[in-house]
């Protein structure tokens, strides 16, 4: 069983993204998506989750920054336009850890792989 794990890091303020909503989305040959798992960050901005994964199959972990975004108490500068950020990655070996931080802002995000 592979697991996958994210922290999620609040770019305006600094702090730890707790509460944010994610899913994984398992891709197939025909480009069908099935959701495998949904899941919310801790209030530290953490989550992780094992997972059957498929060597070489296709992924997306999908993150509602959107919907974190616009319940922070920020200040608001214009609109926001990103609504949820989508990673897609591989999974080469299915009993590993994929770990992938996200950084991110109501219209920008950064993220890596962390082995």
């Amino acid at each position: 069983m592979a697991v996958l794990s994210s922290h999620f890091l609040n770019a305006v303020d600094g702090t730890h993204a707790g509460a944010v909503a994610v899913s994984l989305m398992s891709i197939g040959d025909d480009g069908q998506r099935e959701t495998l798992f949904t899941a919310e960050s801790d209030a530290h901005g953490r989550f992780s989750h094992g997972f059957d994964a498929v060597s070489g199959r296709s992924y997306e972990m999908v993150i509602a920054s959107g919907a974190y975004f616009k319940t922070a108490d920020l200040p608001r500068s214009g609109a926001q336009i990103l609504d949820k950020i989508v990673v897609r990655f591989t999974t080469p070996d299915p009993d590993s850890s994929y770990h992938i931080p996200i950084i991110m802002a109501p219209n920008s995000y950064s993220c890596w792989w962390s082995a």
